[in-house]
């Protein structure tokens, strides 16, 4: 058989694929740590759970507009105003199965053939992916621990040329954990409206954050920023909804009504009754975001103070989401791929090799998990990195 070109641009995630291997070899009977997924620990919150089996109570159970559930529409254009003072109209969001789904069908409508996205690295394992899916080059921008693995205003500049079209904004980020201050946020708006390109921003983490680290989106900056951007959220990690697949994108009216189109085409509507667990997500309560994060903050401190004793590391301090991106000491003899490879064969310990995201020198950890869990995969790691 043969197959379409375009699916041999694509890499398998890795984040995906690791996973996927702890699981099976728990399922075996090893006793896995696992930091790969960046999935929360906790439960959905009971209110939320509450307002789908009410749904499904009552009925919800049937095909719905494929751009979403309109009170769910209604409720993310108002936590857009309220949380990150964007206007938006209810008719300009789409409602995704996923933010995965919501950044995939904004590049299969904008981008084309010959259109260079700027992606500053370390990236999401999958930006690139999509960027190559939709006929687009990916302009990979290196970033690393000296800059706190931020793109500077002026390498933004220099990245874009006739052809660009797209910046991929990730604050907090993925894989790095790093949050992009508000004035940072503001100088590479400025770059942004002076060059006239187009900015996707990726928000999905902008709820996990620490040491009083502020989320601006850069929407907000002004209203020519905000003519520019393109928002891609969910309710995946604030809320622990991953298995639920319900995100949003909130853009031009014309860019909303191509996507939605695609998604017609494609998925149609997201799970209806799991549309009204993410309405009572954005309009009960939210002490649940809180209390997470008071827990994430605890395992930070325990993960990089550990990690920064273990000789070879180094690992800076994240200020938002809940992933630890330690680079390794050349001297230790091993790239991320074989690192990662052979801590968890060897010592049942599951992290990402960095080169998934664009860093082969760097590995990443996820501290979405226990505390315990955490120590025992940090005491095995310790001795791992002892026997190199």
């Amino acid at each position: 058989m043969k197959l379409a070109a375009r699916i041999g641009q694509v890499s398998p995630s890795l984040t995906l694929a690791i996973s996927a291997k702890a699981k099976a070899m728990a399922t075996e009977g090893l006793d896995v740590c696992s930091f790969s997924a960046g999935e929360p620990d906790f439960n959905t919150p009971d209110h939320v759970k509450e307002a789908a089996k009410t749904a499904l109570d009552e009925g919800k159970t049937r095909y719905g507009p494929a751009a979403g559930e309109p009170k769910l529409r209604e409720a993310i254009a108002r936590k857009l105003q309220r949380d990150n003072g964007l206007t938006y109209d209810s008719s300009q969001i789409l409602v995704t199965n996923g933010g995965k789904q919501s950044l995939y069908n904004l590049m299969q409508v904008l981008i084309e053939p010959g259109d260079e996205v700027i992606i500053p690295s370390p990236y999401w394992v999958s930006y690139p992916d999509m960027v190559k899916l939709a006929g687009g080059t990916p302009v990979l921008v290196q970033t690393d621990a000296s800059s706190n693995f931020k793109i500077s205003p002026e390498q933004l500049r220099q990245a874009i040329t006739p052809r660009t079209k797209l910046l991929v904004f990730n604050s907090p980020s993925n894989p790095t954990g790093m949050v992009y201050s508000p004035d940072e946020v503001r100088a590479l708006a400025a770059v942004v409206v002076a060059a006239d390109i187009l900015v996707v921003s990726d928000e999905i983490y902008e709820k996990i954050l620490y040491d009083g680290a502020e989320h601006l989106s850069i929407g907000a900056v002004s209203p020519e920023a905000f003519q520019r951007t393109i928002i891609s959220n969910g309710f995946a990690k604030a809320y622990a909804m991953t298995g639920w697949r319900v995100g949003y994108l909130a853009g031009d009216p014309a860019l909303i009504k191509a996507a939605t189109s695609l998604q017609g085409h494609s998925t149609s509507n997201v799970c209806t009754f799991a549309q009204y667990g993410a309405i009572a997500a954005l309009e009960g309560p939210q002490d649940c975001i809180g209390i997470m994060g008071a827990a994430f903050a605890e395992r930070r401190k325990v993960m990089i103070d550990r990690l920064n004793a273990i000789p070879g590391f180094s690992c800076p301090t994240p200020g938002g989401a809940f992933y630890a991106f330690i680079q390794l000491d050349p001297a230790l003899g091993l790239d991320s791929m074989d690192f990662c490879t052979t801590l968890l064969d060897q010592h049942y310990v599951a992290t990402i090799p960095g080169v998934a995201f664009g860093a082969s020198d760097c590995f990443r950890m996820s501290y979405a998990t226990d505390l315990g869990t955490i120590e025992k995969g940090l005491d095995r790691l310790t001795q791992f990195v002892k026997s190199l």
